[in-house]
């Protein structure tokens, strides 16, 4: 497979930069097999079964963009560098790997404010990665954090505006609890109480798993050659009472239904060949392209992503290539809105 297998035109217009009120309100484009319906995410109880199981990913983003700067005495004085890091992963206590910007300002020994709060650069690695070793552990840490940190908006956003305080309520799910995210589950967002208890209602199950959800996400494919591609590897836990719930559907013939690529690749991450969901503690850095056999899956909400991104591979894999190029072009002329803050799209595999 060669990257530009995965390639197509968008208009910049159609990328949202912010999300539609209420979160179902949004609009949800339903390839169901060969046939392809618009609706909106509110509809969703509509296209679901009594006995379905739906898989939700209950990780929260953190605030983590700090913004501060670097003081560094020089020959000719004080040299003053403003710094921008993304943290990526908790190392330690007191310590995070990050995503610093210009990285090239940075050495060992070097510290940065990013106001209150203070960090050693330990470490320098490639592409802008940098360990920082922060002045405070624990919770105060956490709490420091939130305290200083914006949102940590996909760049496709972040690069067409500034994150602010309404970033806060809407690049979260509203069923996060457990931090760790650097990303949000995208697809997640656009449900709200109200939906969650239509679902219920509807005879729907919940099975909750966590996967902490990555920068690497944002980071482009730049081989040619795709399966030379390495995906970063993301924390990821399945409780056994998760497991259960999704096992007990399968085996009443209810359908499993992922809540975003960060659900499915989880749970295809833990699935047996035949196609039992096992409970799962650790990382994962399963890389799902076309030919991929799905073992748990049997549709995926998911909004529309980036060209020659590793999402789009995925859904590609989940539904056939020339199928989703056919609903990408379909969304494009409807005028539906792309990327994180955008609309969804529901995929429905049929077994053969």
């Amino acid at each position: 497979m060669r990257l530009s297998d995965f390639d197509f035109d968008l208009p910049e217009e159609l990328i949202a930069l912010r999300p539609v009120r209420p979160r179902p309100a949004a609009r949800m484009l339903v390839a169901d097999g060969d046939a392809t319906h618009h609706a909106h995410v509110a509809d969703l109880p509509d296209w679901l079964r009594p006995g379905d199981v739906l898989v939700l990913n209950d990780t929260r983003v953190i605030p983590a963009r700090l913004t501060g700067s670097r003081r560094r005495e020089t020959a000719d004085g004080a040299g003053v560098a403003q710094i921008e890091a993304t943290l990526l992963k908790r190392t330690g206590p007191a310590e995070w790997q990050a995503l610093a910007r210009p990285a090239k300002r940075l050495r060992p020994g070097d510290v940065i404010r990013f106001g209150a709060l203070a960090a050693e650069v330990t470490a320098k690695g490639e592409a802008g990665a940098v360990t920082l070793a922060f002045d405070r552990t624990g919770a105060d840490l956490d709490a420091a954090i939130a305290e200083a940190g914006a949102m940590p908006l996909p760049p496709y956003i972040a690069q067409r505006r500034t994150p602010d305080a309404e970033d806060r309520e809407a690049y979260q799910t509203v069923f996060a609890a457990r931090d760790g995210a650097v990303a949000a589950p995208t697809a997640s967002l656009h449900f709200d109480e109200a939906l969650l208890d239509a679902l219920r209602e509807r005879g729907v199950r919940f099975a909750t798993v966590t996967l902490h959800v990555g920068a690497g996400t944002f980071l482009p494919v730049k081989s040619e050659d795709v399966s030379a591609h390495q995906m970063h590897a993301e924390w990821g836990e399945i409780t056994p009472e998760a497991a259960e719930t999704v096992n007990t559907a399968r085996a009443a013939g209810g359908r499993v239904v992922a809540a975003g690529t960060t659900a499915l690749r989880l749970i295809e991450s833990a699935a047996t060949p035949e196609g039992r969901l096992e409970p799962f503690r650790g990382e994962t850095d399963i890389f799902i392209t076309p030919g991929y056999r799905f073992r748990i899956a049997d549709a995926l909400m998911t909004n529309f992503h980036l060209p020659k991104s590793t999402l789009f591979m995925l859904v590609s894999a989940f539904m056939g290539t020339g199928r989703m190029r056919d609903l990408y072009e379909k969304a494009i002329e409807s005028r539906y809105r792309f990327y994180s803050y955008g609309d969804a799209s529901l995929l429905i595999r049929h077994k053969p």
